[in-house]
């Protein structure tokens, strides 16, 4: 085909199959969209649209002002739920360009992998979990928000790896794997960081036979994790760790979950953190009860709650339940005005 002919999108398609390992999966032969798209600017891959549909989005945004593990608004140094995405994302490509792999692909669910995250980490989705009878399950919410909420119409391959990031799923494409264990390996690494700055633990406190194998130094175990899935994955169409590498990065990831993730001392705020979760969803929870079914108010509910941010839910509890005739009110205009109109 003559490349003058060819728009720059069909020049990156084409690069793909001349670039990328055989296992990569190809913006072309991608199974495309619920509806397709209207406008006729073909200078981007669809994966490379999604990416930037992902990145431009509200729910993006807010993922700066998210807890990752300790309660963002104590110490701008901890990592925020944006921080944790933006290292997903390149460790993710990483692996991604040295497996020949599609790197728009991989960016594009490491991007939107969190969205549905609630407020307050795991804390904030542990007590949507508890108050629902379906539970909730933040890789259900993050396809919920760019299917339904932002309605990003994205390509099938990218929302099947924000389903499948978490682990007991299995993905379909090995970007998606890739994202999979970029997840893990950037949890692992920063929140052991984030640990020891809060003097939660220290490096000395780790578990030796880990420490002996990865090291205690962060950039060089951080580079050991990535380097395994790299080098036990060339050439080979499933992504994956070697069986030694992946027992201690579970032993390390056990060890988080016993000394930090579940440490009362490190857990203590979110006693509070849970108080307002679980205040603002009976709040809301009876406000609409005038406006909608019993069936449609817990959905409605948890989608306005787990898209808030830290500060605003801490701002709408505030507002609600503690009385100071000086504050500066919020609103819930959004969701009052959704329930208006359906009445």
């Amino acid at each position: 085909m003559n490349t003058k002919q060819m728009t720059i999108k069909e020049q990156l398609q084409e690069r793909e199959y001349e670039l990328l390992s055989p296992y990569a999966t190809k913006c072309k032969e991608s199974k495309g969209r619920k509806r397709p798209r209207t406008d006729t600017f073909e200078i981007r891959t669809e994966f490379q649209r999604d990416r930037d549909k992902i990145l431009h989005s509200k729910s993006f945004r807010r993922l700066k002002h998210k807890t990752q593990v300790f309660l963002s608004p104590y110490n701008d140094h901890f990592r925020t739920r944006l921080t944790h995405t933006l290292e997903v994302s390149q460790i993710g490509r990483t692996m991604a360009r040295a497996l020949r792999l599609n790197e728009d692909l991989v960016e594009a669910i490491a991007l939107g992998h969190d969205l549905g995250h609630t407020a307050f980490g795991h804390c904030g989705e542990g007590t949507l979990d508890e108050l629902l009878s379906n539970g909730f399950h933040h890789n259900l919410q993050s396809v919920r928000v760019v299917e339904v909420l932002e309605d990003m119409n994205l390509c099938q391959e990218v929302v099947d790896g924000i389903l499948t990031h978490t682990w007991g799923y299995k993905p379909k494409t090995p970007e998606a794997q890739i994202v999979q264990y970029a997840d893990k390996i950037a949890y692992i690494n920063h929140d052991i960081e984030d640990s020891v700055r809060a003097g939660i633990i220290s490096e000395k406190d780790l578990p030796a036979d880990c420490v002996k194998y990865f090291t205690s130094d962060q950039s060089t175990r951080l580079g050991k994790m990535i380097t395994d899935v790299i080098t036990n994955s060339m050439d080979n169409p499933k992504v994956e760790m070697t069986e030694e590498g992946w027992f201690y990065v579970t032993k390390l990831r056990t060890w988080m979950f016993d000394n930090v993730y579940l440490d009362p001392v490190a857990k203590a705020e979110e006693k509070k953190a849970k108080n307002i979760i679980k205040s603002l969803y009976e709040y809301y929870t009876e406000m609409l009860k005038a406006y909608y079914s019993e069936e449609e108010i817990p959905q409605i509910v948890t989608d306005y709650i787990s898209g808030m941010t830290d500060q605003y839910a801490i701002r709408r509890y505030l507002d609600l339940f503690v009385p100071s005739p000086l504050a500066e009110h919020a609103n819930d205009d959004a969701l009052l005005k959704k329930a208006r109109e359906r009445k």
